[in-house]
């Protein structure tokens, strides 16, 4: 039976980092990093973006050349897929039934994405996009001519992809079945600018509505029915309505976990010597006022890498980043830092008609989160804000004419 000091299940970008951070440690032990997929880690982000747009090729969204990974000792672990976890016997198994032990196990696989429950669901045509897989797909049918798009979701993954489809000119309809887009990221004031701005691009942008089924013929998506019966003609139907946690074998082998595996503030599952980071791990975040969340986003991924690194080569430093996200749409660059969740006023710095502009969140008076739009300013001060917790007056906050530094 083969033996690794270290073995990484998922090589995205939390458990790529976490190779590359422990070999930044100075870790001289072996290390195998295993992947569903036969490719070497990619970035992704770009794949409802750059990627789909054609801007970017593969090779340009890689994390590391491919010669990386051997000149650094790493074994790459292609189209593998684990199984099942002996924690006693610090094992795992692969889906193949080859068994490999481990000296510490990161679990870093991320989650896959939710599927629609309703009639034709299973029809071609319907897209999830998470993997290359899934972008070269619906890239493949956009080839083919498919220029009728309907897109399930109102999130980032959902409106990125709705801009791109935009700019190869298909006829776009979002569904979103909240009362507005982003409601679970995000205030009301950027909630109506990103509607406002898909629907001046064209997009049939649709909120508060119901999915009842994916009409096909010949197994083929023909278009989206809605609850009040109205059918949306599409040849493509883009589904980005979240992602379920891929943890079961960690779950089966006795780790606690529900939404995601719990883990401590070393990113320790309860299992002895495994870990888990990224999407898939339910952390206490200090910014979130110690709730129990999954963040998803790549700053999460690599922070928590380095973090887990740290742990296994003897330096336990508790997991404490603020988190941060990005998304492009159109030629509008989103850039969040916090969290906004339970905030009790939201301060506008700017204003939305110039495409550029900040919201700024409070709670009890101290900011907890900005988004900033086409304001790289704001974002990159307004950092250091939501790190102090500062306390500050909503006046000086949306005086343009006041830098956010100055506020320290």
């Amino acid at each position: 039976m083969e033996s690794w000091d270290v073995i990484i299940v998922g090589a995205g970008h939390g458990g790529a980092a976490t190779a590359i951070a422990l070999r930044q440690k100075g870790f001289a032990g072996s290390i195998a990093l295993i992947t569903r997929e036969n490719l070497p880690p990619y970035e992704r982000p770009p794949l409802s973006k750059d990627y789909l747009a054609g801007d970017k090729p593969f090779e340009r969204i890689l994390l590391r050349p491919e010669s990386f990974w051997a000149d650094k000792d790493i074994a790459l672990r292609l189209g593998e897929a684990v199984t099942d976890i002996d924690p006693l016997r610090r094992e795992i198994a692969l889906y193949d039934g080859t068994r490999l032990r481990y000296g510490s196990l990161v679990w870093a696989t991320g989650g896959d994405p939710r599927r629609l429950s309703c009639p034709g669901a299973d029809n071609a045509g319907v897209h999830a996009i998470r993997n290359r897989a899934d972008v070269d797909r619906l890239k493949a049918e956009l080839a083919g001519g498919a220029r009728r798009a309907v897109v399930i979701g109102g999130g980032y993954i959902g409106l990125e992809a709705a801009a791109v489809l935009r700019k190869f000119g298909c006829e776009v309809a979002v569904l979103e079945s909240q009362d507005r887009v982003l409601n679970r990221v995000a205030g009301e004031e950027l909630s109506r600018f990103y509607e406002a701005e898909h629907r001046r691009h064209g997009v049939d942008l649709r909120t508060g509505v119901t999915v009842s089924g994916i009409e096909g013929r010949d197994g083929q998506a023909t278009g989206v029915t809605l609850a009040d019966g109205e059918t949306i003609p599409a040849e493509i139907v883009i589904v980005g309505i979240g992602i379920v946690p891929a943890i079961g074998p960690l779950i089966a082998a006795g780790a606690a976990g529900a939404n995601g595996v719990d883990v401590d503030e070393f990113c320790r599952t309860s299992l002895e010597d495994v870990y888990a980071i990224g999407d898939c791990a339910a952390h206490a975040n200090p910014y979130a006022d110690g709730a129990v969340i999954r963040l998803e986003s790549v700053q999460n991924a690599h922070d928590m890498a380095t973090t887990v690194a740290l742990a296994i080569t003897g330096d336990h430093q508790p997991y404490d980043a603020v988190p941060w996200f990005w998304s492009n749409q159109y030629d509008l660059r989103l850039q969040t830092v916090g969290f906004s969740t339970d905030f009790d006023r939201a301060v506008l710095r700017g204003d939305p008609a110039d495409r550029s502009f900040s919201v700024i969140y409070l709670r009890e008076g101290r900011v907890i989160a900005l988004d900033c739009v086409n304001r790289t300013k704001d974002y990159v001060q307004g950092r250091k804000l939501v790190e102090a917790r500062l306390v500050a007056e909503p006046e000086r906050l949306a005086d343009t004419e006041t830098a956010l530094k100055d506020l320290l």
